[in-house]
């Protein structure tokens, strides 16, 4: 267990503390839970009524809500990126790996740098570049001629296929899967011919990726991913996508083969982007979006019907499978009106 002074806290969120430079927390905890030795924060005003009640050694707020505290305040600009400062500082979560283990197989021509760290049982093929600081977890299979920058971290069971490159400081969940091929298959009178995916997958630095997600290498040009993005838990990324800088894109989210995100856009969970689209810098699009077509402006976007009771659904699936013939009943009245 961590034990971090106000006065540290302090340092490390960029804030002014209002209390006991001295006393001292060991995590982080929920505003209506906290105790002392705990640190807690406020990112929504709504929940400003509780202050007068916390028991949080500190609670870090915006200078709005300073008054309102009864013990020892850290003032920040942003309380919930506060929070996540805070947590990193306090943080126990153990490296997936440490040495190299005695089971591990490893290449001779494999350039391996200073301070890697690979854990049992995991294969790191020829030609394979891991720079200083990599952590690569137990079972892990490392393709190859692959790159993996410094200080980048695997967890276990992670597949990093041939001529992949990794950036510095990325985090890759368990079971992930980059590299592998994307769906490519020419039609021969109803038999499936394979077409060799002859691309390969690129990552940024700063990229953080969930479990069990995929990452296809491109049929012919690279599948891209650009720095600081992060992508969530059991998703697809099929070949030759290009996601742009500062994309965040939440759990269960597909995007087919060729399709290009923009910068600093944010797709919710279990989204479905079409392949061969185009989607601006700055888009939204919020949970079970179902994207057809590009979209050429910035904003927020929203599709699907959302849930409803068993009896209301059934009648707006009716009403669904009625708009042609609504629609052409329609435009009939609307004819008959201009006629008078």
């Amino acid at each position: 267990m961590k034990e971090i002074s106000l006065a540290e806290l302090a340092t490390i969120t960029g804030g002014t503390l209002h209390g006991e430079a001295d006393a001292t927390v060991t995590m982080v905890a929920p505003m209506d839970k906290a105790q002392e030795g705990h640190v807690t924060f406020l990112s929504n005003p709504k929940y400003a009524k509780h202050l007068a009640s916390c028991q949080a050694t500190v609670v870090m707020v915006k200078e709005a809500q300073r008054e309102l505290c009864i013990g020892n305040a850290l003032v920040v600009d942003d309380p919930y990126v506060a929070f996540a400062k805070v947590a990193q500082a306090l943080d126990t979560t153990p490296a997936p790996a440490s040495d190299i283990a005695e089971s591990a197989v490893i290449s001779p021509d494999a350039k391996i740098g200073n301070k890697v760290s690979i854990g049992a049982n995991a294969v790191i093929e020829s030609g394979v570049e891991l720079a200083d600081n990599v952590v690569i977890g137990a079972g892990c299979f490392i393709g190859k001629n692959a790159s993996i920058g410094a200080n980048t971290k695997l967890w276990s069971n992670v597949s990093i296929y041939h001529d992949v490159t990794i950036g510095s400081d990325c985090l890759i969940q368990a079971n992930t899967v980059i590299g592998s091929d994307g769906f490519g298959y020419a039609n021969d009178k109803g038999e499936w011919v394979k077409i060799p995916q002859l691309g390969s997958v690129k990552i940024g630095n700063r990229v953080e990726i969930g479990a069990c997600t995929t990452i296809d290498r491109g049929a012919l040009d690279d599948t891209v991913i650009e720095d600081n993005v992060i992508i969530d838990n059991q998703m697809q990324i099929a070949h030759n996508v290009h996601i742009g800088y500062g994309t965040a894109m939440a759990g269960g989210t597909i995007v087919a083969g060729s399709t290009t995100i923009g910068k600093y856009c944010i797709i919710g969970g279990a989204s479905v982007l079409n392949g061969h689209i185009q989607i601006a810098d700055g888009v939204t699009i919020t949970g079970m979006g179902m994207v057809m077509r590009s979209i050429e402006e910035k904003g927020m976007y929203s599709s699907g019907i959302p849930l409803q009771t068993n009896k209301e659904w059934r009648k707006t699936a009716a009403r669904v499978h009625r708009i042609d013939e609504m629609n052409k009943r329609l435009k009939a009245v609307e004819k008959l009106l201009e006629q008078k």
